[in-house]
């Protein structure tokens, strides 16, 4: 006779193997798992920029007429922090933000500046930064305000 326990561990069985489709039966194409979108290539995401806002905190600017006195704030941000790498009309180890406004959205420079580490590995521009710059960006701890004062004076450029 078969004790409580084995019959327990045979019904306990036979339920899983129900609840996970352990019938041997395969039902193809009715429960599909999702497919993922392929990511963009950086040539994509270059050709695309006007769509790119980048991975971070930033998911909209509004952007009206220049603030000077942001742009200022911004500018003395820039150099107390960005100049070892950046300079404003040249390549260094970084490229010149000049222009950068017809190259990057606004929600994509900001989110570069405040999470340029998950952007350098996730984001297809900011891989192929990383790849041309051999160097990710330093995150300096900026909060988003100081990001916005430093986009007001990157339009300034």
């Amino acid at each position: 006779m078969k004790s409580i326990g084995s019959i327990f561990l045979s019904v306990a069985i036979a339920i899983l193997m129900v609840a996970c489709g352990g019938s041997g039966k395969k039902d193809k194409g009715k429960f599909a798992p999702p497919t993922k979108a392929k990511p963009l290539t950086y040539e994509e995401a270059v050709a695309d920029w006007k769509n790119q806002k980048g991975l971070g905190p930033i998911k909209h600017v509004e952007l009206g007429e220049i603030d000077p006195e942001l742009a200022k704030k911004g500018e003395e941000i820039y150099v107390l922090k960005c100049t070892a790498c950046h300079a404003p009309d040249k390549e260094k180890l970084g490229p010149a933000p000049t222009g950068i406004m017809e190259r990057r959205t606004p929600e994509w420079i900001m989110n570069m500046i405040l999470n340029p580490e998950e952007m350098a590995m996730k984001d297809p521009i900011g891989r192929g930064m990383l790849v041309k710059y051999n160097t990710v960006m330093a995150n300096q701890g900026l909060t988003e305000e100081d990001a916005r004062a430093v986009l007001e004076y990157f339009r300034t450029l």
